[in-house]
């Protein structure tokens, strides 16, 4: 059985986000809100508090300034836990003054905070994915298999396998091959290694777990930058790497259209994730709001946050963010609205033209309304 305390959990955080964009305008890609009222970053750091994981690091690099402010806030252990979330930030040094190249390259330039936190192991997440997993039951894996890296491994279908690294299994689960996102149609009928013809290939998740000396040894003997598409691939030739299946829903949060999606999905009566696990839960930031006012209202399959005030609308299969103020006779229907940071006192005297809110008769549908926006009336 592998001992969580000697996990080292590493989130990355830094990407571009360009697939998000413009949601990543003026926020890092872990830092979207999802469901209302979390942040995508609140999805991996609660898995490894779940899973009994209290040492995190979170590499960051792009439009990190809302990221750090989310975590600063939220993720504060007491001084009866032997636990961190730190904050990794990509810097010039005296020795280095070029910014993180990709995945690998990222932890590369943290190899320092690495070997002096003297984890056995380390555990590399993405910080843009949806899903629950206890990482115990993975690194329990991981040792009893004496592997040198494990790859945490999903069903994939054909539509889904361009998108993803493909690997094929031998019968002892390790891991004879890689393929990272592969297009070649060759490639892609070699790559097929499961009897479902719905879902006939393996994909990775992004999920790593390396013994902390093979991973340092990696890292520094060559200059790959991408843990996908060069460090693993080229890991299975030298070391023993398995894959490790997870049964559960994941999913990358990399577009606009899957956020839009799986946005829309919670809002439904049996959403393929669920928030309400109370064993499980999903942490973020406490805010303290009074429950939601809704005033002659209806309301059909929609997530509702905390702290809104909304009068006389109709509302179907949407998300409504925090501190959401929607008027009289407005109609949204599969909608997210990302609601406002804070309550305006006095719009007019702080020289707006129109105050954080839907105004009043506003129709919208098939929308995306991010944080802190003035509709005036329809």
């Amino acid at each position: 059985m592998a001992n969580v305390d000697d996990i080292l959990a590493v989130i990355l955080g830094g990407g571009r986000g360009s697939r998000l964009f413009p949601l990543t305008q003026q926020r890092s890609k872990p830092a979207v809100p999802m469901a209302g009222k979390y942040r995508l970053i609140d999805i991996p750091i609660s898995n490894c508090i779940n899973s009994g994981i209290l040492r995190i690091g979170v590499l960051t690099q792009f439009n990190s300034i809302s990221l750090h402010r989310h975590i600063v806030r939220t993720y504060n252990f007491d001084a009866f836990h032997q636990g961190w979330v730190q904050i990794w930030a990509a810097e010039q040094t005296m020795g280095n003054n070029a910014w993180y190249q990709g995945t690998a390259d990222a932890v590369r330039k943290q190899l320092p905070e690495i070997r002096s936190s003297r984890a056995k192991y380390v555990l590399i997440l993405a910080g843009d994915h949806l899903y629950r997993m206890d990482f115990a039951k993975m690194a329990d894996f991981h040792v009893s298999q004496n592997a040198d890296i494990t790859v945490a491994v999903q069903p994939v279908s054909k539509e889904d396998a361009p998108r993803f690294g493909i690997l094929k299994r031998d019968s002892a689960n390790k891991i004879t091959d890689f393929f990272e996102k592969p297009k070649d149609p060759k490639t892609l009928e070699y790559a097929m290694s499961r009897d479902d013809p719905e879902k006939p290939y393996l994909g990775s998740m992004g999920i790593y777990l390396f013994k902390t000396d093979v991973l340092i040894d990696l890292l520094e003997t060559n200059t790959d930058d991408d843990f996908g598409g060069e460090v693993i691939p080229s890991a299975i030739n030298t070391h023993s790497v398995y894959g490790y299946d997870f049964e559960g829903f994941w999913e990358d949060i990399g577009t606009i259209r899957t956020f839009y999606d799986t946005n829309l999905a919670l809002a439904m009566q049996n959403p393929p994730f669920n928030f309400f696990d109370p064993s499980n839960p999903i942490y973020s930031h406490p805010r303290f709001l009074p429950g939601s006012v809704m005033t002659n209202c209806v309301m059909e399959d929609t997530m509702l946050s905390e702290g809104c005030r909304i009068e006389n609308a109709t509302i179907k299969h949407s998300v409504i963010g925090l501190r959401s103020q929607i008027c009289s006779g407005v109609k949204i229907k599969d909608c997210i609205l990302m609601g406002n940071d804070y309550y305006e006192r006095d719009w007019a005297a702080e020289g707006k033209k129109l105050p954080l809110h839907i105004g009043d008769n506003c129709c919208i549908e098939g929308a995306i309304i991010d944080k802190n926006a003035r509709l005036g009336a329809g």
